[in-house]
C-alpha cells in the first residue's frame, strides 16, 4: 500500500504535525531531525500529492532549471550539481532546454508556474527579461547561474570569466604567443562578452592588436567550432594563427577536430584552450588545456540561495563570484619557430 503522512510520523518517532512542518519549511524542527524525517519519507517511498499541494497553496518541494542544451557537458554538469543539492534538501527538479531562444525560454516559464515550482533557477540567455515580471509578481523566488542580469535584483553565481579569459592571455602569451584567434559565442551571451574582453584586454596590455576577422561567434555547439575554425586555419602557415582560445569546451573540441581535418598537429602546429574544464576536456585527444568553472559549488550555492528566498531570511541580493582556475594538460605549447 502507498505510504501515508502517519505511516511517516510513526516510522520517524514523531508527530504528523512535525512531518507536516518539515513537508512544508515551518515549525522550530533542527536540521538533524528534518533530515531524519526526509530519510523517512524517501525509505518509505511517501509522495505527498503534489497537485493537491499546489491548491491549497503550499510548497510542492519542486524547482525548476533553465539551462540552454542539456546535452551540453556544462550544463549537465551545472544541473547534476543542483540536482543533488535539492535532493539533499529535499527538493525535485525540472529541468528545461531552452537553446537560448526566447519563445522557449517564455513557454518554459509558463509551463513551470503552471506546475506551481516553489522557484526558479534561471541558467540561459535571454533579451527579453520582462519574460519574468509575472514571477516577481506571484513572489516566485528567482535566482541566476552562469548567466548575469545586472539590472534585476536577484541572486547570482558566476564564476569570474573576465579574469577567466585573462588567465587564458596569460597562459598563450606566456608559451610565446603573438598570433592569436577568438572561437566566442552569441554577443547576447554576457558570460562569452567578459571572457573575450578578459582576454583582449590582457593582449592589448601586452601590446597585441587582435583584427576583428580574429574573433568568431558561433553557434554553442561542436560542429560551428569546427567550421569556424577551419576557416582560421585553412591559410597558409604564415597567415594562420598559432593559437586558439575558444570561449567554452564545445568549440574547443571542434577546433581539435578542425586541425585533425586539416592536418595539422595539436599543439606542435595550433595551440587551442577551452573554457569550462567538463568531463570531456580530459578525454581529447590531446587532453585539453582549459578554464575550469567550479561548477559544483556553483550548484550547490545556488541552491541554497534559493532557499533562503523560499524562507524569507534573505534580504539584499548576493552577487556570488567565484574565482576561475587554469588548467594546464597537452593542447597548448609553444609556437611553431
Amino acid at each position: 500500500m502507498k505510504a501515508t503522512i502517519y505511516d511517516v510520523a510513526r516510522e520517524a518517532g514523531v508527530s504528523i504535525a512535525a512531518v507536516s512542518q518539515v513537508m512544508n519549511g515551518k515549525g522550530k524542527i533542527s536540521e538533524e531531525r528534518r533530515a531524519e524525517i526526509l530519510k523517512v519519507m524517501e525509505k518509505l517511498n511517501y509522495q505527498p500529492s503534489v497537485i493537491a499541494s499546489a491548491l491549497t497553496g503550499k510548497k510542492t518541494y519542486t524547482l525548476g532549471l533553465l539551462v540552454p542544451d542539456i546535452s551540453n557537458p556544462f550544463f549537465a554538469e551545472i544541473a547534476r550539481a543542483v540536482e543533488d543539492q535539492g535532493h539533499n534538501l529535499g527538493y525535485s527538479l525540472v529541468i528545461c532546454s531552452t537553446d537560448n531562444k526566447d519563445e522557449r525560454v517564455e513557454r518554459y516559464l509558463s509551463l513551470l508556474q503552471q506546475k506551481s515550482v516553489d522557484g526558479m533557477i534561471i541558467g540561459t540567455g535571454m533579451d527579453n527579461k520582462e519574460m519574468l515580471t509575472p514571477l516577481m509578481e506571484r513572489s516566485i523566488p528567482v535566482v541566476m547561474i552562469a548567466r548575469e542580469m545586472p539590472d534585476l535584483a536577484v541572486h547570482t553565481v558566476v564564476v569570474d570569466d573576465f579574469v577567466g579569459g585573462k588567465l587564458a592571455a596569460e597562459h598563450l602569451l606566456k608559451l610565446g604567443h603573438v598570433n592569436m584567434a577568438i572561437l566566442a559565442e552569441h554577443t547576447k551571451v554576457t558570460s562569452s562578452r567578459e571572457r573575450v574582453r578578459g582576454f583582449m584586454s590582457t593582449l592589448t596590455e601586452a601590446g597585441i592588436q587582435l583584427p576583428e576577422e580574429r574573433v568568431r561567434n558561433c553557434r554553442y555547439t561542436v560542429e560551428d567550432g569546427k567550421r569556424q575554425a577551419i576557416e582560421l586555419l585553412e591559410k597558409s602557415a604564415a597567415a594562420r594563427p598559432t593559437a586558439l582560445f575558444c570561449c567554452n569546451d564545445m568549440l574547443a573540441i571542434g577546433a581539435l577536430q578542425a586541425a585533425k581535418q586539416l592536418k595539422l598537429r595539436v599543439p606542435e602546429d595550433i595551440s587551442v584552450i577551452g573554457f569550462d574544464n567538463t568531463i570531456l576536456a580530459s578525454v581529447t585527444d590531446p587532453p585539453l588545456t582549459t578554464i575550469a568553472q567550479p561548477i559544483e559549488p556553483m550548484g550547490k550555492h545556488v541552491v541554497d540561495l534559493l532557499i533562503l528566498e523560499l524562507k524569507k531570511k534573505s534580504q539584499a541580493k548576493q552577487r556570488v563570484v567565484m574565482r576561475p582556475e587554469l588548467i594546464i594538460r597537452q593542447s597548448t605549447t609553444v609556437p611553431a619557430k
